[in-house]
């Protein structure tokens, strides 16, 4: 029986534990593709504009997901999954999408969700405590398991009873916020049913416990009758730039037999070419692949996503050069495109560059940080500095990407023989940021879940 309570004891902490850490932020795969981005950030600014909530482009990401879904987390930050771009007919049901999960910033969801969480894990926790430790003073392993999953059933449906309505609350504002710009609620409803659809072919129960949002058909009711009031368009002013976007999306993300047999040789639009061209290089039909890109930009000369798709196939066989000045073109025709930037700045890295070269190099990448400082760029950075044996640049590039990737005692390291290297007065101040940065977050990571108090 000793054997027993202790082993007991230890899934009791546990499971406190997992309670302590279920609002965790789980990793997610991001993916960059500015001619999405662009088209994410024309759908969605007249949104933010009409709930007069502060537009920064820079914070709507493209997740790399198949399922249906969208949300927002802290900073308003808004995520988009590529299931969902594929799965939409229309830019109206993008901005549908868009408009509730700006509803949930409108309502001020995700902070009332923090304090709705810590106050039921607080709950939950004295729950489990009291159970728990019932259980092992009477020596019965069942009592204890039976509390804890007791109060963490209680926990559970809490929290979901709270979704949901605050899932019905961004219904209402998306459907408001749809009117002040003149959309109809229709993509909305029209997408709702797919998510009704796919949950029935998973089986998926939408009892009171399993589901995180309201009832399904409770929400298709009340957007049918926000539709059959609406006198909007039903379709964005971009629907041509969305069904590209959609096919260069599918087209990356299956197979290339699934992209032939959804946009067949017999589909002589845009859309189709572009999702081909994908999909023979994905096939390793390089020569396909660029003619069929060369048609594509003899079709659309100003293209420059065209252009940018070409300096991808030629840097990724090997073709550095012609990569570069194909690179340069989509720069020529968006300048002020930060991922073209990086793109150009890679290529000439891989072109044996010279001291002029090297200095057009941090540059490029150094503007493309700006616009996006969370970046694997560092590493670039880092490499042509070190190219122009510039040490405090190189081990600063070099301590930022150690930094992103949580490498704290590396990037210190690096950051300290940076200032030994004669840095610049302007990169002095940056490093004597960078070092705070590093102690707030070495101090933030040394705090543990059982030093809090609730």
């Amino acid at each position: 029986m000793e054997k027993v309570n202790k082993r007991l004891k230890h899934i009791f902490l546990a499971l406190i534990c997992a309670i302590f850490l279920s609002s965790s932020a789980q990793a997610i795969s991001l993916i960059s593709d500015e001619e999405t981005e662009v088209f994410l950030h024309q759908t969605v600014a007249p949104i933010f504009k009409a709930s007069e909530t502060s537009f920064n482009p820079r914070k709507i990401y493209i997740v790399n997901d198949k399922s249906l879904n969208a949300f927002v987390t802290d900073g308003n930050n808004m995520f988009v999954t590529v299931g969902t771009l594929v799965a939409a007919d229309t830019q109206n049901e993008i901005s549908g999408i868009l408009a509730h999960e700006t509803g949930h910033i409108q309502g001020g969801h995700i902070l009332r969700h923090k304090l709705k969480a810590q106050e039921i894990q607080r709950v939950a926790l004295a729950s489990m405590l009291l159970g728990g430790a019932a259980g092992i003073a009477a020596g019965r392993a069942d009592i204890s398991i039976a509390a804890i999953l007791g109060s963490q059933g209680t926990a559970i449906n809490s929290m979901l009873s709270y979704q949901v309505s605050e899932e019905r609350s961004a219904d209402e504002a998306a459907v408001k916020l749809l009117k002040k710009i003149n959309q109809s609620p229709s993509g909305m409803l029209n997408f709702m049913k797919k998510i009704q659809k796919q949950n029935t072919i998973q089986g998926i129960e939408e009892t009171s416990y399993f589901r995180t949002h309201p009832v399904t058909s409770e929400r298709i009711a009340f957007l049918e009758k926000a539709t059959s009031d609406s006198h909007a368009p039903k379709y964005g002013n971009q629907e041509k730039e969305f069904s590209r976007i959609k096919a260069k999306i599918y087209a990356y993300i299956e197979k290339p037999e699934q992209t032939f047999i959804k946009y067949p040789p017999s589909d002589t639009s845009i859309e189709a070419k572009y999702a081909r061209t994908i999909a023979y290089f994905k096939d390793n039909k390089i020569e396909n692949a660029l003619i069929s890109i060369e048609n594509l930009i003899h079709e659309e000369p100003d293209n420059p996503y065209f252009y940018e798709l070409k300096g991808q196939m030629l840097l990724e066989t090997g073709k550095i050069k012609p990569a570069v000045a194909i690179y340069r073109q989509a720069l020529d025709i968006r300048p002020n495109s930060a991922l073209f930037k990086l793109n150009l700045a890679q290529a000439m890295l891989e072109n044996s560059p010279d001291y002029k070269e090297q200095q057009q190099i941090i540059d490029l990448l150094n503007q493309f940080l700006i616009y996006n400082p969370q970046s694997e760029a560092w590493i670039l950075l880092s490499r042509a500095y070190g190219l122009q044996q510039n040490s405090a640049g190189y081990n600063y590039a070099a301590a930022e990407y150690n930094f992103l990737n949580q490498d704290l005692h590396l990037a210190k390291k690096q950051a300290e023989q940076a200032l030994k290297s004669n840095p610049t007065s302007s990169l002095r101040i940056n490093l004597d940021d960078f070092i705070l940065r590093i102690d707030e977050k070495e101090k933030e990571k040394q705090q543990q879940p059982f030093n809090r108090r609730y």
